[in-house]
């Protein structure tokens, strides 16, 4: 088992926290190698950023993500910088209100409104915990139970729970938007009996 796993957005957004975290998961509680390459561009905020995450079963020999299994975009501009490296069975998740009618050479895209989400829960800067949870719920990149102990281990003190709750609600909307496709998928083939 190996995946490879690109998560862009921009400076200020908590893309490398939640690359972090997915490592974390992955490697301290799941027993999985993992590792984590990041990079920015040259403002602290507002520029682009992406953590680039490899969870394997066996040893990692390079730690850089070349053709991305799973691409989460928090921006346009990332999905803009690394879409064309989607392989056709590739998993595209974005950030339905900052990304417009993304484009892919095939595998399956996961909308979901995780900014607009992270607000209602009072706090836009957990877009990303709201984006991991969706992640993990949609892909089982980790286990629900690590993702949230690294969750718990790595934000501020104080915030563990609003964290645990936006984590959830991402997670939760990840299992309803899979069992949707479910269901239409069951209908189709009931249809073409």
């Amino acid at each position: 088992m190996r995946k490879e796993i690109l998560i862009t957005g921009f400076g200020g957004q908590g893309i490398v926290l939640a690359g972090q975290v997915l490592g974390m998961a992955s490697s301290l509680s799941d027993h999985m190698e993992s590792t984590l390459t990041q990079s920015y561009g040259p403002e602290a905020r507002g520029g682009a950023c992406s953590a680039q995450v490899i969870i394997s079963d066996c040893p990692i020999h390079y730690p850089y993500v070349r053709n991305p299994d799973i691409l989460v975009c928090m921006s346009q501009a990332g999905f803009e910088k690394y879409g064309h490296l989607l392989k056709p069975d590739s998993t595209l998740i974005f950030d339905q209100d900052m990304i417009h009618s993304p484009e892919t050479s095939g595998g399956e895209s996961f909308p979901i409104p995780a900014t607009r989400m992270a607000e209602e829960l009072g706090r836009k800067m957990m877009a990303n915990i709201v984006m991991l949870g969706f992640v993990t719920a949609v892909t089982g990149a980790a286990s629900q139970q690590a993702m949230l102990d690294a969750v718990s281990g790595s934000v501020p003190k104080g915030t563990e729970a609003a964290n645990s709750a936006a984590f959830t609600k991402g997670y939760d909307f990840g299992l309803a938007v899979l069992k949707g496709r479910r269901k239409k998928a069951a209908g189709h083939k009931g249809a073409n009996l």
